[in-house]
């Protein structure tokens, strides 16, 4: 049965309320950021995607907290380019995430000005950059948050999670958050319009979203995982295994680590 949809006068006006919100949210980070501490700006970036998602009629229904860490990543399944703010309305941060998004309309330039650590895939050298970059933002206390499956997925499996996404992590010596993610329609249906999959484009994928009388947005919180003592392999099988759990899917098929897999700076302490 298909969800049900709002009229079309009603998506234009979200549509409307939507450019004023990344409008406002551009006047934010360059008039208030620069006056404000890394509570501030997290503060701003809770604020205004909760409102994002308000505008959007998607509600979040949390399950577990978010642990007060020194220095943590967080680490999600992805479905949609709304995971992002699902994750920010209770765990604001810095996203690592695929260069891309900046081409996006709207979006693009608004997370790219926040401070998005941007990949360059097939680009080693600057992926060491990045991974430098990641390093030195958790250390610094900062929550940075990403998606090891590096593509979006249906919501019926997991993906596998490359690796090399949490050598940074080993390295700030800061701990795995792993975080389930799961839209629903008001009725508990799986919510295949929040999907963005394929060759979807962005902007049809918007227009899915404005045109859902309402969604809802499961943030299965999962218990940190400490990556002392440990490498990187290890931590993304764990992962997966706790995101699976909370979610009730399947673990994805195992297979050898890819080249893409291997760290892309020196892994601590000598450790494989």
């Amino acid at each position: 049965m298909a969800a049900p949809t709002v009229s079309l006068p009603r998506r234009l006006l979200r549509l409307a309320r939507l450019v004023a919100h990344f409008v406002h949210g551009q006047r934010i980070v360059r008039k208030r950021f620069p006056r404000l501490d890394t509570a501030g700006r997290d503060g701003e970036i809770r604020r205004w995607s909760r409102q994002l998602l308000d505008i959007l009629d998607v509600e979040v229904r949390a399950y577990g907290a978010v642990p007060a860490l020194a220095r943590r990543m967080v680490v999600a399944n992805h479905l949609s380019w709304l995971d992002i703010f699902v994750i920010y309305s209770h765990a604001p941060g810095v996203f690592v995430a695929k260069s891309e998004i900046r081409d996006w309309p709207l979006l693009g330039a608004l997370v790219a000005e926040v401070g998005t650590l941007f990949i360059v895939r097939g680009r080693r050298t600057h992926a060491r950059h990045t991974n430098d970059l990641i390093a030195a933002t958790l250390t610094a206390g900062r929550t940075v948050a990403g998606f090891p499956e590096g593509t979006t997925g249906e919501g019926e499996a997991l993906g596998h999670f490359h690796a090399a996404l949490l050598q940074p992590a080993i390295d700030a010596q800061a701990a795995i958050l792993p975080v389930g993610l799961r839209y629903r329609t008001a009725d508990g249906e799986r919510a295949e319009a929040a999907h963005y999959v394929g060759e979807m484009s962005f902007a049809r994928s918007l227009w899915r979203v404005v045109s859902q009388r309402k969604l809802v947005a499961e943030l299965h919180i999962t218990a940190p995982l400490a990556t002392a003592e440990t490498n990187r392999r290890a931590l993304a099988r764990a992962a997966e295994a706790a995101i699976a759990r909370a979610l009730d899917l399947p673990l994805p098929h195992r297979h050898t680590e890819k080249r893409g897999d291997l760290p892309v700076c020196p892994p601590s302490g000598g450790r494989p």
